[in-house]
């Protein structure tokens, strides 16, 4: 049975959107942004990276198959608030556990239903990600005024470091399966639980840090090569991120980074980030890779982008050698990826291990391995020729 009391979504610049209450009720602030998968509502939700985010699904039907414990990409839902058009009547899955909306009113998520969500997209693609709020319950009686000032004082995405409110509290390992081929750090700025089962996968213990950490706790566990998660926030508020990176670039550790991983790789190499008009999230961004000439369907969550040029090598201004733009969104050019020339370095801006989504960038991750198995045959040679 959809609810019946009333909702009402309020950006910031005035816009006002009645609906339906959904989930919890009361009052939530975030930054409103919207997602385009058609599928993968669950991943969606508890993607640490949409943390702060009010989350708009573009798909009109969202809940028909519930939820379950196994598709929990973390320990809890991340959004801010949730919009949708229609949430599902009933649950129709033998994989289900429980409804959606059993799960967001258990965490507290405050949504919307019943509003042209077409509309609100549209919106936000001509005026750009902007501050909002959903307010249900007591305060939805609050007034139009009372309710816009209350969302003029949210804090802006831009400026906003997220890291320590998702990361880890304490550090944890995930064993290698299989043969153990060597070992990995990752720093979880916002790591999905999809991201460190690849890793484990490929023979890779998986030692997973809280962002706190510094390059002497990183390099002193004699790991093989660092990666850096995804996560929510500006990379220009990550500084002690950054220059974590430069030590351990220097140090000669092997880096694999995506999405908040690939902006803070390009803050580390000297380059500068910039904030999206509306970002990329769904999973269905085209990507070109430039050194196949293939195009990837790729999953993505961003709103921050590395600037640099997509048709030519230049010299990182930090002086960590050539590096190149290895991948750019076929939708505006947006920089997708970066690669190292002069270091075992490299990232992407989008989600290879694509929970939810397609899994044509999947063979990001055996890139990875290839570059910590040349890694540990350097080093043996190193070790035979001093011997």
């Amino acid at each position: 049975m959809l609810a019946t009391e009333p909702a009402v979504l309020v950006l910031e610049d005035g816009q006002r959107y009645v609906g339906r209450a959904y989930g919890a009720r009361g009052r939530t602030l975030g930054e409103a942004v919207f997602a385009t998968g058609m599928t993968g509502y669950q991943e969606t939700l508890t993607d640490p990276s949409y943390a702060g985010q009010i989350v708009l699904q573009t798909a009109p039907h969202i809940g028909n198959t519930g939820t379950n414990d196994e598709d929990m990409e973390s320990r809890q839902i991340w959004v801010a608030g949730y919009v949708v058009r229609e949430p599902s009547r009933i649950v129709s899955n033998f994989r289900a556990q429980r409804s959606l909306d059993d799960d967001l009113v258990a965490q507290g998520v405050v949504g919307i239903s019943g509003i042209d969500t077409r509309a609100v997209t549209r919106h936000i693609r001509s005026a750009g990600a902007m501050r909002a709020g959903i307010f249900s319950g007591d305060d939805f009686d609050l007034s139009d005024s009372e309710q816009l000032d209350l969302v003029l004082a949210g804090a802006p995405m831009a400026g906003r470091n997220l890291s320590a409110e998702v990361s880890t509290v304490e550090p944890y390992t995930v064993p290698a399966v299989g043969e153990k081929v060597g070992s990995v750090a990752v720093l979880d700025l916002g790591v999905k639980k999809s991201t460190l089962e690849n890793l484990a996968a490929r023979g890779l213990d998986v030692h997973v840090l809280p962002q706190q950490v510094t390059a002497q706790d990183v390099l002193g566990l004699g790991v093989s090569a660092l990666f850096f998660s995804n996560g929510p926030g500006d990379p220009q508020a990550s500084d002690k991120h950054v220059a974590l990176l430069q030590e351990t670039l220097r140090a000669g550790l092997p880096y694999f980074g995506i999405c908040f991983g690939n902006q803070l790789l390009g803050r580390a190499l000297g380059l500068d980030t910039y904030k999206l008009p509306f970002g990329h999230r769904g999973i269905n961004q085209p990507v070109l890779d430039k050194r196949t000439g293939r195009v990837e369907i790729t999953a993505q969550n961003h709103g921050f982008a590395v600037k640099a040029p997509i048709d030519a090598e230049f010299d990182s201004p930090a002086g960590f050698g050539r590096v190149e733009v290895s991948h750019f969104s076929l939708n505006d050019q947006v920089v997708e990826g970066l690669n190292c020339l002069d270091l075992n370095a490299f990232s992407v801006q989008y989600h290879p291990e694509a929970a939810a989504g397609p899994h044509d960038a999947n063979y990001l991750f055996d890139r990875f391995l290839d570059m910590v198995r040349a890694q540990h045959s350097e080093s043996a040679t190193k070790d035979q020729e001093n011997n």
